[in-house]
């Protein structure tokens, strides 16, 4: 099995160091190799996301991505974040699945991925006026939609989905599939709620939610709020799947130039994002609960800087390769 790592740019490269070495002490059999994407391939390729990037990700069983985008990029006519976005519509990766679990809260939330405000059509009018264009075709609401009811279908078998149907077209469409979809899955109770009262919601009552599914734009902001009601962008992981090919796997947060290049940024996002990639991308759900596991353990008592700690991002890590080598030795002697 090969997995390609793609660092990107800011703490990305950190985060995907020792998300790669807890890769190679959960599952050593699995290849990996290195690539750039985002600011790092801009300067050193002259693109967002180079063809040997792009080739070498179509041909591996699955891709971790750090994040990309930070610093100046002024000099260049490129978008370090066009790079993310080209990867994710060549992988076709549709559907971005985002859990969130902390004390009563275990929800998941599904992101439409590849279509939306992100991927229509934009530009500046002669007037100057600035457009963004949002569109949706059935199919594409469909197959996102019928990730969040099986998913749902496998969990508490409640779907929510979310939409802004009161104002918009893409979204009166949305609900309609919703609701022409929900006759194939008897056993899931769907119902349909306003983004922004799912927001509201999701402060006041996040235990009340199962699964949630929505467009891009929605995903991509409820999101964070659900991040920061689980413990921060730090811990969160999300997995990108598509139909075929492999799946795209990476933490939620962003490049944080703030901190990058201090030690001190938190790897656990990026290391659930690797048991998620090795549950969804290898169908290997034994390392990925033992990588979970072991994560668990270590931070419970261990915490970087943005949780109120002072363990730097590679104690971080070390430790939770400690713990897997523990787990390995305890099996043996049990053995």
């Amino acid at each position: 099995m090969k997995v390609v790592l793609l660092p990107g740019d800011g703490i990305g490269a950190e985060v995907v160091a020792e998300a790669g070495k807890a890769l190679a002490a959960v599952a050593p059999d699995v290849e990996t190799s290195e690539h750039p994407i985002g600011l790092e391939a801009i300067a050193r390729d002259g693109e967002a996301l180079p063809a040997a990037t792009l080739a070498a990700c179509e041909e591996s069983d699955g891709v971790l991505l750090g994040a990309v985008g930070a610093g100046d990029y002024s000099w260049s006519a490129s978008n370090p974040e066009d790079g993310m976005f080209a990867l994710r519509r060549a992988l076709d990766v549709y559907a971005n699945l985002r859990p969130f679990r902390a004390g009563a809260i275990d929800l998941v939330i599904v992101r439409e991925l590849v279509g939306g405000l992100y991927f229509g059509e934009r530009g500046t009018r002669a007037d100057g006026t600035v457009f963004d264009t949002c569109e949706y075709r059935p199919d594409e609401v469909d197959r996102v939609l019928r990730r969040g009811f099986e998913l749902a279908r496998r969990r508490r078998g409640r779907l929510t989905s979310v939409d802004k149907a009161n104002v918009l077209a893409t979204s009166r469409l949305w609900r309609e599939r919703a609701t022409a979809l929900a006759a194939d899955y008897p056993d899931v109770e769907l119902d349909h709620l306003l983004v922004d009262t799912a927001a509201m919601r999701l402060v006041e009552a996040p235990e009340s939610f199962d699964v949630i599914v929505t467009e891009n734009t929605f995903g991509d902001i409820l999101s964070d709020v659900a991040a920061a009601l689980a413990g921060g962008l730090g811990v969160a992981a999300s997995a990108s799947l598509g139909d075929a090919g492999p799946g795209l796997f990476e933490p939620v947060h962003g490049t944080a130039p703030d901190i990058a290049g201090r030690g001190v940024a938190n790897p656990t996002a990026a290391i659930r994002s690797v048991a998620m990639l090795l549950e969804h991308g290898l169908d290997r759900p034994a390392e990925a609960a033992r990588l979970d596991a072991a994560l668990n353990r270590v931070a419970a008592g261990l915490r970087t800087p943005d949780q109120g700690g002072n363990a730097t991002t590679a104690e971080l890590g070390d430790a939770v390769v400690a713990a897997l080598g523990a787990d390995a030795r305890q099996e043996l002697a049990d053995a």
